[in-house]
Parts: C-alpha cells; structure tokens; sequence
C-alpha cells in the first residue's frame, strides 16, 4: 500500500511544504521559473482567481533565487533542476512582498498594513548591512527608512520610495540586479474602493509603484500577481511597461491552478478517480487550451472525499456583488441571459480594473479574471467573447449574486428553495412574494423576467435536479422543468404567466402545462405549478400527478 502524503491545505509557503515533517503532496510548478527568465520581461503580471495558487508559485520563485537561503535541498527531484537553469538558484537578492492581507477601514490604517510588509523585507536583510558604510548614501538612505518603518512613523512620501531604496541598497552591496515579487498587488486596491478612499490610495500607490517598477536601473526583473491589471486610462498610466498575461494567455497558462493531467494525478494517489462527476463540479476554466481545475477545491475534495463546494469567498466577491447591483440595463440583460441559457456573447475587457474603469466589458472581465466565468470562443477583431460558468461548484456561487441582485438575503433564498423541494408552497410563496416586492427592477416586468429570476435562483439545486428551461416536452415547452435524480423526489414543473387577472392566469398556466403534458417522459409524481404575476401581485396554484 503507497503511503500517503500530506495534503498541504493551506499552506502556500513553498519551503513550508518541501520541509514539511511528513512529505508533502506538489505538484510541479518549477518549470515557471524556466519560463519566467526564457521570457526575461523586465516587468511581468499574471493576473488568475484567488485560489490558483500564486502565492505558492510566487514562494517558489522567491525561494529558488533567493541569494540569502541555500535552497538546493528543497528543489531537488524538481524539474527546474534539470533544465540549463539550475545554476541559476540563489544568484539574486529577492524582495518578496504579499499584499493579499493588506486592509484598512481607513487610508492611514491601510498604508501601515502595506509599511508592515515593506518592513519584513528590510529586516530580513538587517543583519546582512550592518557591517556596511553607514554614511554612504545609499545605505543611509535603507538604515533612515528601517528605523521609521520599526518605529510605525515613516511618512507617506518617505513610504513612496522605500521599495526603491532598499533595491538600491541591495544591489550596491550585491552587485547583482534584485529580483522584485508583488503577491495580490491589486488587493490594497480593492480594499480601499470598497472603504470609500480609491482616489486618495491610489495617488499614493501610483507612485509606490511607478518608482520601483519604471525606468529603475537597479531592478532586474519584476513579476506581480492579481486579479486585474490597473486601468491604462488611470493614473497608472506612467507604469506601460508592464507585460499582462491574462487567462487567455498562452504564457504561464498552465502554471497556475492544476491541469488534467496533474488532478487525475493526485486523485489517484488518494484513492480518488477523476470522474465525470468531479469534472462537472470542479472542471471548466479554460486557460487559453488548458482545462484547468481549482486546487483548492481539488486539495479538499482529496482530503474529505466528498463532492462539496469548497470554494471560499474573498474581497472580489463582495466587489463583484456591489458591481451588478450598480451595472446599467445592458449588463442586466445579458447577466440574465447568462443565468437562463448558461453562456453569453459579451464585448470583454481584461486589461483594466473594473475598480477605476466601471464599464459593463470590465465588469464582465472582472468575473472571468476572479473565476466566476470562463471563455470558451474568443473573436478579437469584434471584441465577442462566449462566456458561460464554469462548473457545478461556481453555479452555486451565483446565489449569493443573484440574492444581492434581488435584494434578498442569502439564507431566504435557500429558504425558498428548500421550501419549494419539500413541497411547502405556501411558505415558498410567501418567500417569493418578498423577492418580488423588493427586486423593484420586475415590478413592471414581462413574464419572460420573472422566469429567468427563479431560474437564475435554481442553480444551487442542480446537485438535486436537471434544470432545464424552454426545452421542448410534451406537446410544447415549458417554462421551467426540474427533473429529480432522486426517485423519492417528486419532479417539479413551473410555468408563468403575466397579466392583471392573476386568479384566471394562474389556473390557465396550471392548465396549460396538463394540456401541453410537459411531463410526458417523466416517471413518478410530478409538482405542476402555474404562477402569475401583475408587478407587485403574484399568485400560485399547484397540483401534484403521477405518470
């Protein structure tokens, strides 16, 4: 019997995993640091969801050109140690910084978080200067800054150009050109639209990074990671000379988040098959040709054995949940589609911050870089992007969307939903009844609105039902059909109407579905439900049948 690795869930600190007691599970990403130097970008960003992986990738690159570790030990048997690089580990200085915990309510309190992580790396390298000139320039310029980031008193200008003087510092004392990692740098962003002060963060952060990253003769090269890039049109116009590769990139593509391959992989070394069903939950991004899965939700899955959901809810949700809430009619409208009919043709934007540029195409590109969507056709002359949702796992995530969208809380959603599986209707209507009076969007909607609107809410059961909408059955096609997987479960169909005798359109959409026989093909009890709508006024009528 093969003894089994440990799982290193949660742990995202490359050395951590490879020194770990009982030997960890990795997966090879160390062919990134081929890529990284065959590229030789002076400044790169590689923009993925959270939860790919790229603070692990970026501990890796830190701790193979780290001058100041001997990491030999724990990069052998990988496959960067076969390459004409191997030469290459700990050559450099590196200046690693993770910004994904930087937070702040106010512009103060977020500009510590960020002088916090700036004063790790100038501890880090303490002891190495403490034997230099002192009076030199460029060294009395590191000691001045550490002692004001050590004492929490360094001001905003002197906190713009630290990054710099602690690269020139090292590379005088070096002689060699430092290496600069930013993780999550896009974080602090979010952060501070969400608190209230972008503009006023990002007139300091511009500049933070501008000096570090433009025309600096000391850097040798950069590499960021986040979600967006910032906008072109923002006043982070002056940093151009940043190489994005996106999801739709050929480059580092499948370096980020586990393939095929790598997922069968470690499947089978716990025991795990990769099956159609862990495809349909936790395959489906598409990063230019790869199939790539999450491998969080991989790592979970092959510790607990059961197809949950195990994605976890970061910063971005909450900006992409206010985000729709804030779109324009056009968004509205396709995001309904995309809900009803699984895949939209959108115009998309990926080189910009839906943060600074709040435009229906960053938005939708907001949702493909944090992993809500995936791109399946891409047509770059007319700027049409075929988008759809990439598995069963994100499908769920939807709720939490379309509760904010409807203005209703999460758990009345599930409410409702419970309600209408177990066959209380009553308590079902009385939830939907609430949907409709707050989502003041449907009070003068046609009936089609109200369709996609449950629909779109129905998502979170398709581990209990095949959703399907407008699909032919019987002697036409209904508006909603929810076959059951589970034969103790009755089936549940659901057509509306709109109209302002809600009494007689009720009982006609009843009607309609047994004269139609929109069941024909089902076997077993069958929920047929006729619902009508006259804006704030809904009404329901059920009746359950055997076939």
């Amino acid at each position: 019997m093969v003894k089994k690795k440990l799982l290193p869930i949660g742990v995202d600190d490359f050395r951590k995993i490879r020194e770990s007691k009982k030997a960890s599970y990795y997966v090879d990403k160390t062919l990134m640091i081929e890529d990284f130097l065959d590229y030789g970008n002076f400044v790169t960003l590689t923009t993925r969801p959270r939860r790919f992986g790229k603070t692990l990738n970026m501990t890796m690159i830190r701790d193979f050109f780290d001058i100041t570790q001997d990491s030999r030990g724990i990069f052998e048997g990988l496959a960067i140690m076969d390459t004409e690089y191997a030469s290459e580990i700990n050559s450099a200085p590196v200046v690693s910084l993770s910004l994904k915990g930087c937070t702040g309510k106010t512009l103060e309190d977020l500009l510590a978080s960020i002088a916090s992580e700036v004063r790790k790396e100038y501890v880090k390298y303490e002891d190495i200067l403490k034997d230099v000139d002192k009076e030199k320039s460029v060294y009395a310029l590191y000691f001045r800054t550490l002692k004001q980031l050590m004492n929490g008193d360094i001001s905003d200008e002197d906190l713009k150009h630290s990054l710099a003087y602690l690269l020139e510092a090292l590379y005088t004392f070096y002689n060699v050109n430092p290496i600069l990692l930013i993780d999550e740098y896009d974080n602090p962003i979010i952060e501070a639209h969400q608190q209230g002060f972008r503009k006023e963060f990002t007139n300091f952060y511009g500049s933070f990074l501008t000096l570090v990253l433009k025309g600096n003769p000391h850097l040798g090269q950069a590499l960021l990671t986040g979600i967006q890039r910032v906008a072109k049109e923002s006043i982070f116009s002056k940093l151009n000379n940043i190489v994005v590769y996106n999801v739709l990139d050929s480059h580092y593509a499948n370096h980020f988040g586990f393939t095929e391959d790598e997922t069968s992989k470690l499947l089978k070394h716990y025991d795990l098959e990769l099956t159609e069903e862990v495809k349909r939950r936790y395959n489906g991004y598409n990063f230019s040709g790869y199939a790539i899965y999450n491998p969080w939700s991989i790592l979970s899955y092959a510790n607990k054995k059961k197809l949950q959901n195990y994605w976890l809810k970061t910063s971005t949700n909450a900006l992409i949940t206010e985000s729709v809430l804030e779109a324009d009619e056009d968004f509205h409208r396709k995001f309904e589609t995309l809900i009803k009919d699984g895949e939209v043709d959108v115009a998309l934007n990926l080189e910009a911050s839906f943060a600074e540029l709040p435009r229906a195409d960053t938005l939708w590109g907001l949702f493909v870089n944090a992993g809500y969507l995936t791109v399946t056709n891409e047509d770059y002359v007319f700027n049409s992007f075929v988008i759809r949702i990439p598995n069963e796992e994100i499908k769920t995530e939807f709720q939490e969307i379309v509760g904010a969208y409807t203005k209703l809380a999460s758990q009345l959603l599930k409410d409702m939903l419970r309600a209408l599986v177990l066959g209380k209707l009553t308590e079902f209507m009385a939830i939907y009844e609430r949907l409709v009076i707050q989502s003041t969007s449907y009070h003068d909607a046609k009936e089609n609105a109200y369709h996609m609107l449950l629909l779109g809410m129905m998502m979170n059961l398709r581990d209990l039902y095949k959703i399907t909408s407008n699909i032919e059955s019987g002697y036409g096609r209904s508006d909603i059909m929810m076959e059951s997987l589970d034969t103790k479960r009755p089936h549940i169909i659901i057509e509306f109407k709109q109209g302002e005798d809600v009494e007689k359109l009720k009982v006609e959409a009843l009607a309609q579905i047994k004269e139609k026989q929109y069941y024909r093909g089902l076997t077993g009890e069958v929920l047929c439900i006729g619902l009508a709508h006259h804006k704030k006024v809904c009404q329901l009528v059920h009746e359950s049948i055997i076939v």
